[in-house]
């Protein structure tokens, strides 16, 4: 089998074609055979790529077969005895090609063969002639230095071979360097974000809740001044009582997404944590939501994770909600939990995978910054609240599409978690 496949026409094909010219025109230049023989190897030479595409596995092969089969015709037709032969060199062309395409064993294989092939013509060179001491130093030389033609082409195709194998491996090497290189900026970018929209919210929030307590006192009182006196006013009263509560709830969650998050981290397992969400979540379903069904895939023996559980379980419980909420027609969610290393720390990746209509490609980068949500309801702040406890725990958070994981055709939550503290506060410094 070839381990490398050369270009269609190149200027060593060229070189090939002048110096096939050059013989046939050197004497014996009458001799028809010599000439024919010589156009053969010009297109079996031309010809390579042809037959490599038409037999990958055995193309080569057969190339240097021709190749030996032609030079044995040439030695033939240009000298009365062929062992005396001055075209005999023309056996080095199947010897580099065959050391071109195969490896250091095929090389002296197909070598010996092409040797063999040479020294075919010893026997009718004894029939008429008797061939003395020198002249069988002078094969021998002429054979030694097939070999050595061959290890050296060999040798040097193979450590080329072994130099493009390893810039393609640094290339690769590098592209996933880059890759998470930009996943690390886009993480950076975002905390930073979220750090500055949080401190924005958290003075916005209480220059907020100061005026909603006044308007909702007031709503009170003035409800209970009326009273029947003016039905409609207290009814008014009442709507304004009601909705100051539906803001200051709002105002409490941007509170809780600008309160500095402090996670007291302890090993603990992880696929308890994610079994407590999962039922604190079915306590809340629907009738729709029961057509959703449930995968659990935890791999055994997972390592403890120093987490906090409350805080996990609220991030889990939203990254799930999430899930159910796109499927609304019901579905398959599956979380799965298995050992993972990122960024040389080894810890668990939890992955919470839906079949509901999954998220916009345009969307995907800007998921986790606040008030950018895909529900008609709600204000966008779920998932920055579950980015910055993952953030808390020095984990990582990503999104992808059903399609780009391989596996469900929904959404895809990728959250790592490092095994060890010192792991988490090394990173973390």
């Amino acid at each position: 089998m070839t381990e490398q496949k050369r270009p269609a026409i190149g200027w060593m094909d060229l070189l090939w074609l002048l110096f096939l010219i050059g013989l046939a025109a050197l004497p014996p230049v009458a001799e028809i055979h010599k000439q024919l023989t010589l156009l053969a190897i010009g297109v079996v030479q031309f010809s390579e790529s042809w037959l490599l595409a038409q037999a990958p596995r055995r193309g080569a092969a057969y190339i240097v077969l021709l190749k030996i089969a032609l030079a044995t015709l040439l030695i033939d037709h240009t000298g009365e005895v062929g062992i005396n032969s001055s075209y005999y060199p023309i056996f080095y062309l199947p010897v580099v090609t065959a050391a071109e395409y195969f490896g250091p064993l095929g090389t002296l294989l197909w070598t010996a063969l092409a040797s063999a092939a040479y020294c075919s013509y010893l026997y009718p060179a004894l029939q008429e002639y008797e061939i003395t001491a020198e002249s069988y130093g002078l094969l021998a030389i002429r054979i030694l230095f097939f070999f050595l033609a061959a290890m050296v082409v060999n040798r040097f195709v193979v450590e080329n071979r072994r130099q493009i194998k390893r810039y393609q491996e640094l290339a690769e090497t590098l592209a996933e360097t880059n890759r998470k290189l930009e996943q690390a900026q886009a993480e950076a970018r975002r905390s930073e974000r979220l750090a500055a929209l949080g401190q924005m919210s958290a003075g916005l929030a209480h220059e907020i809740r100061n005026p909603l307590g006044v308007i909702k006192g007031s709503a009170e009182m003035l409800h209970q001044k009326l009273g029947e006196s003016n039905p409609l006013a207290s009814e008014l009263a009442g709507y304004i009582s009601s909705e100051t509560n539906r803001l200051s709830a709002l105002v409490t969650r941007f509170l809780d997404f600008a309160r500095p998050l402090h996670a007291e981290l302890a090993p603990q397992e992880i696929t308890a944590v994610l079994d407590r969400a999962l039922h604190a979540v079915s306590l809340s379903l629907t009738r729709k939501d029961e057509l959703v069904r449930v995968e659990r895939q935890y791999q055994p023996n997972l390592p403890p994770v120093p987490l906090d559980e409350s805080l996990c379980e609220q991030a889990f419980v939203n990254l799930i909600q999430n899930a159910y909420d796109a499927m609304g027609s019901g579905g398959i969610l599956r979380v799965t939990a298995a050992r993972a290393s990122l960024a040389n720390r080894d810890g668990v990746e939890v992955r919470i995978e839906d079949t509901g209509p999954g998220i916009p490609a345009e969307l995907r980068e800007q998921i986790f910054n606040p008030f950018v949500t895909t529900k008609k309801t709600g204000v966008g702040l779920g998932l920055s609240i579950v980015s910055r406890i993952i953030d808390g725990h020095h984990g990582t958070i990503r999104v992808e599409s059903g399609r780009e994981a391989n596996n469900l055709h929904g959404t895809c939550f990728v959250v790592f978690f490092p095994a060890s503290v010192e792991t988490a506060a090394w990173s973390a410094s």
